[in-house]
């Protein structure tokens, strides 16, 4: 089966700079009821599955960078960053930020889904390849990754490697630091019963 794209995708949406929201909400309900409208079937395909790396391989078989349904999905997250209604709410500055897109209910089948944006431009965290780290956190009960970089070369960091575009499945119980290098990318996070937890410590060095 195939993996999360680990080469570079030159399909990337293209961003010099950090998409920032440029007409604060306009649009919103419009792209936002789209994109809900595209996600809920592949909700109601993976709620009775586990996240794990044999989830990651049929998401990046079924649903991988050149689907129809990968394209629409990464199109309209990225629409909503730039609308300002997706990870418009800045954690560390505009280089880190999130937001709630939709709460678990039974219309979700009880997902809650957040959209999150990295930038390791220029930060100085002096990370090996100039990554950038966000907070450290579980996932009681795993989380499914659409990953859409803004900009070729850029990636996000999931369980089985750097992963330039496609979906990453972090198994239940596992926890992590969000990383992104090579520029911006844009994440929709798809998390069974909302779970989330950012009490947790990082393994000491």
């Amino acid at each position: 089966m195939v993996a999360c794209s680990f080469i570079e995708n030159s399909n990337a949406m293209t961003h010099d700079t950090p998409v920032l929201p440029s007409q604060k909400h306009v649009n919103a309900t419009s792209t936002q009821d789209e994109l809900f409208a595209r996600f809920i079937p592949l909700l109601q395909e993976i709620k009775d599955m586990t996240a794990g790396t044999e989830v990651e391989q049929w998401l990046n078989t079924k649903y991988g960078v050149e689907s129809e349904l990968y394209k629409e999905l990464a199109r309209l997250i990225t629409l909503g960053v730039q609308e300002g209604w997706a990870a418009d709410a800045e954690i560390a500055g505009p280089r880190y930020r999130r937001s709630r897109v939709g709460v678990p209910s039974e219309d979700t089948f009880f997902f809650g889904i957040t959209a999150v944006l990295l930038d390791s431009t220029d930060n100085v965290q002096n990370n090996p390849e100039g990554s950038l780290r966000a907070g450290y956190h579980l996932h009681p009960y795993g989380e499914f990754n659409l990953v859409v970089p803004l900009n070729e070369g850029a990636a996000l960091a999931g369980p089985n490697g750097w992963c330039y575009g496609g979906w990453t499945a972090p198994a239940p119980g596992s926890q992590h630091f969000p990383e992104v290098k090579g520029g911006a990318v844009v994440s929709l996070t798809f998390l069974p019963a909302g779970r989330i937890a950012f009490d947790v410590r990082p393994p000491q060095q």
